[in-house]
């Protein structure tokens, strides 16, 4: 904090400004100023902490003063004065001027000493969370670049270990050796699930929204094609349908999030015994709202894990599968976009997961 606390006083009586520097000097830095056009320069030029102007001056009054100040400096703490019982101009001063509190005239020199100190602990406070809120938002854009440079950094290598890997299973003939590369094979796969997991996460919880207009046929195609490369589909049954009324907006990228988690977890949690696999996915769009229903009939989620399955790191199954990241991402992401998410599961039977989102102005 500052040594001293700068306050700035208004007053068209010269007497009162000498006597307001002379008693308060030791204790504040003071500027004066005999009207308000001075009054404003100095507000505009020099650093104050808190504004302190009477009611009555000629020309313009204290409220006038500080409505027009709030406009070329608006941090000072604003201390109206009044020597007279005029309920409406303090209403209108505090109104207008967000003046933090009025004194009566002759003012209390303890009363003012108090009052100042309080408006400045406000104005060092308000400046201590604006310095911190001009860090968190370059801390986020940091973040951004930082994400999704370490993602391009990690997946380069990733893959070239993958080809390499598939050059050398051609080339060899010994099943012990082509053990080895299935496992690494397989390595390489989960960590770039991983890696596709981290960035859904960032998307989901920590990126600003980016309205856009969203085509859900064009959407689930495109995802779907990414899920047929990405998953071994060839005994599932999938069913989709889209049916879409109208324009609507919203963020694609977490929309994307909640469709890849959700299908993800219905290709993870299948049954592997059952020749009956089955995922349906549902989009509904009509009267400003999107509905998602994603339907599987695979292991399902015992009663008992329910309410906890949406939390970060949750695991609903003993199943070596699965980050217990996805459904806490889904949720994350459709509370962001205002939307609603229902589950109806059974153990044994399947999980079927519904979504309720609103069209967001673009």
């Amino acid at each position: 904090m500052h040594s001293k606390i700068h306050v700035l006083y208004i007053d068209d009586e010269d007497n009162n400004l000498k006597s307001f520097r002379a008693t308060l000097r030791k204790d504040f830095k003071i500027f004066t100023a005999i009207d308000a056009e001075e009054g404003l320069h100095i507000a505009q030029t020099e650093e104050v902490h808190v504004v302190i102007a009477d009611q009555r001056m000629p020309g313009m009054t204290g409220t006038e003063f500080f409505e027009k100040m709030v406009k070329i400096n608006p941090d000072p703490i604003r201390i109206l004065l009044t020597g007279y019982s005029d309920i409406a101009s303090v209403i209108d001063a505090i109104n207008k001027g967000e003046v933090y509190r009025f004194i009566d005239k002759p003012w209390n020199i303890e009363q003012i000493k108090h009052s100042i100190r309080n408006a400045a602990d406000i104005y060092f406070m308000r400046q201590e969370l604006k310095e911190k809120n001009i860090k968190l938002q370059k801390l986020h854009s940091e973040m951004n670049q930082f994400v999704y440079s370490l993602s391009h950094e990690l997946r380069g290598p990733l893959m070239s270990i993958s080809g390499v890997s598939k050059l050398a299973k051609m080339e060899l003939n010994d099943p012990n050796i082509l053990e080895y590369f299935e496992m690494i094979d397989s390595a390489t796969v989960k960590l770039d699930d991983f890696i596709y997991k981290m960035l859904d996460f960032y998307r989901s919880t920590k990126i600003d929204h980016k309205i856009a207009l969203i085509d859900f046929k064009e959407v689930v195609a495109q995802q779907m094609e990414a899920y047929h490369a990405k998953f071994d589909l060839s005994l599932f049954e999938i069913n989709q349908v889209v049916n879409q009324e109208g324009d609507f907006y919203s963020d694609d990228a977490k929309i994307r999030v909640i469709l890849n988690n959700l299908f993800s977890n219905a290709v993870q949690f299948h049954k592997h015994e059952s020749d009956e696999k089955k995922i349906t996915l549902s989009v509904d769009v009509k009267d400003g709202e999107a509905v998602i229903i994603l339907e599987d009939n695979g292991i399902g989620i015992e009663d008992r894990h329910h309410p906890e399955v949406f939390n970060l790191f949750t695991r609903a199954t003993q199943k070596n599968v699965g980050t217990g990241l996805g459904l806490y991402m889904v949720k994350e992401a459709v509370e962001q976009l205002g939307g609603q998410i229902e589950l109806d599961s059974q153990l044994d039977h399947g999980t079927t997961i519904k979504v309720a989102l609103p069209s967001l102005n673009p």
